[in-house]
């Protein structure tokens, strides 16, 4: 297909895609933020009525006592529990299963995630396949989700993918190891913990690769082509907090003030990808952990300053108002000076933070697998410049080791 005929089909797309997100319910969010917000969010669940709820989580979590110690206001209201701790990193539709097993057995009403995002989302697919038969196989892509779903919780204990604010998953397959994005307005949690304390001892590399994640988020959805509710608003507050909370959220892991800074900044840029979606990072980190198993907010690092380059001058506008936005330029300045200033402000922070440049689990024989899955996928995604082949293969090898 010619260069032309690509950029004419995915305007065609993403214009279409937009008059029907635009025909559906708009999203409802409830959070409750802060120190204890969990056993808020707890209360909250127990008086909407919930008796039986299935509790999806990691072994990690369960082992230290963590997610047990979420759930301890459930219990004391009396609320009947069951376990799914067999989440892994980048969940299957095989775990989306045996989590469906546990809730059919122990006839859960509700579904409450604790855990980064692979329990967050595990939980949106197990709660979905619990009211249908369908194989959520067939869900794959936008708004095929159609039917209601039991009420999903969720209590993030990172702060970075913002599945607790979005209605989309990502499930892998488990031959192919290829991710597959199931989204659904029905899919959005019903309510969410933003509570700093459990994050408070998150590893200095997870709370540096998921604060990355987040800000990826929050960038793909300040400098897309559309314009839709509160993206604007909601990714540039993300943007501020985390360039002004991450550094020492990473080397002070105690401290409460930026921790809860990172966990509204996650949830802000949740929102806003919720609106729009996300762009070519995604499209090719996703690719990356996929194929390697490469964190996905490490996957994002290492990509999203290439991709910035890539589109600096589809996105200049947007990119020279966010150096302002984080004090690394002023008005005044030219847009093309203050471009170069925010990207290598991202490239600067990326550094502070410890996550590197480069990664040696990528192989160039892989280049054109990777390629033609990051090129399908950026269709999808109302990006300022579509990824072309010799683009992205300049990228995969810009971060290869």
């Amino acid at each position: 297909m010619s260069s032309a005929l690509r950029q004419f089909k995915h305007r065609f797309l993403i214009g279409l895609m937009k008059v029907f997100a635009g025909l559906g319910p708009a999203a409802a969010y409830l959070a409750f933020a802060g120190k204890g917000s969990a056993a808020q969010l707890c209360r909250h669940i127990a008086r909407s009525g919930a008796r039986r709820v299935l509790v999806v989580t990691d072994k990690p979590l369960r082992d230290l006592g963590i997610a047990d110690k979420v759930v301890q206001e459930l219990q004391a209201a009396g609320v009947d529990l069951a376990w799914y701790d067999g989440v892994m990193p980048d969940p299957t539709f095989d775990h989306v299963a045996e989590g469906v097993k546990a809730l059919k057995a122990h006839g859960s009403d509700a579904v409450l995630a604790i855990g980064g995002g692979s329990s967050i989302d595990a939980a949106k697919i197990i709660a979905a396949s619990a009211c249908n038969d369908e194989d959520p196989r067939q869900w794959v892509g936008l708004g095929k989700v159609r039917f209601e779903v039991m009420p999903i919780y969720a209590v993030p204990t990172t702060s970075g993918t913002g599945s607790e604010a979005t209605m989309g998953a990502v499930i892998s397959d488990p031959v192919t190891h290829e991710k597959s994005i199931i989204s659904g307005a029905t899919l959005l949690p019903s309510a969410a913990a933003l509570d700093c304390e459990l994050t408070a001892g998150m590893p200095a590399p997870i709370t540096a690769a998921t604060g990355m994640d987040a800000l990826t988020h929050a960038i793909e959805a300040y400098i897309c082509t559309w314009d839709r509710g509160t993206r604007l608003a909601h990714s540039s507050a993300a943007i501020k907090l985390i360039f002004e909370h991450l550094e020492t959220a990473v080397n002070d892991g105690a401290n409460s003030e930026a921790r809860e800074a990172m966990s509204t900044a996650a949830y802000y840029a949740g929102i806003a990808i919720n609106q729009v979606n996300v762009g070519n990072v995604h499209a090719i980190a996703h690719q990356l952990g996929g194929k390697y198993g490469i964190p996905h907010g490490m996957a994002n690092a290492l990509v999203l300053p290439h991709v910035l380059e890539f589109c600096r001058e589809e996105a200049q506008d947007s990119l020279a108002r966010l150096a302002v936005l984080i004090g690394v330029g002023r008005e005044g300045d030219s847009p093309a000076q203050l471009t170069e200033a925010f990207i290598q402000a991202v490239r600067d922070l990326r550094a502070r933070v410890g996550i590197p440049e480069r990664s040696d689990k990528i192989q160039a024989g892989d280049y054109d697998y990777l390629c033609n899955l990051a090129m399908a996928e950026c269709e999808n995604y109302p990006v300022p410049r579509l990824l072309d082949r010799e683009n992205t293969l300049a990228i995969l090898a810009n971060i290869t080791a």
